[in-house]
């Protein structure tokens, strides 16, 4: 059984790109985020800059994630589910914010809050329902790759 698991292409590509998306929101937020802020209220302010160390966290699981899947590593079970409910936790705290604040409803920067969260629910749900199906051919290390 050394074939792929059924999807891990997929995945791996969706690992990939919620890399990239962190890393890119992040360098924008520090760089000008009137680009991204969906208000200009300090408060909105320290709430956003409360989520980097959880998006860093995020960020390792999925690289984790990632080369233990590549190297055929049964450690990709642990990453890849650290990694979805790492997402999910974060996506939980920007979706009850979003709600109470009237986020979503503010024009453009409403628009983009929407948009990360159903992305960041999306990803989180793909990665923990593909692991959950895989997990017995995810911990047999020589069956992946």
């Amino acid at each position: 059984m050394s074939s792929r698991v059924r999807g891990q292409r997929a995945i791996e590509a969706v690992l990939v790109v919620a890399l990239l998306i962190d890393v890119a929101y992040w360098s924008v937020w520090f760089v000008d985020r009137s680009w991204l802020a969906s208000e200009h209220r300090e408060a909105y302010y320290e709430f956003e800059n409360a989520f980097p160390l959880a998006d860093l966290w995020l960020a390792l699981a999925c690289l984790l994630a990632l080369v233990s899947l590549r190297r055929r590593s049964e450690q990709a079970l642990l990453w890849l589910l650290a990694g979805g409910g790492a997402g999910l936790y974060l996506g939980c705290m920007d979706l009850l914010y979003d709600l109470e604040h009237g986020i979503f409803v503010k024009g453009s920067g409403g628009a983009t809050e929407a948009v990360i969260v159903l992305l960041t629910f999306g990803f989180s749900i793909t990665l923990l329902t593909w692991t959950w199906h895989h997990r017995h051919r995810l911990l047999d290390a020589g069956s992946i790759g």
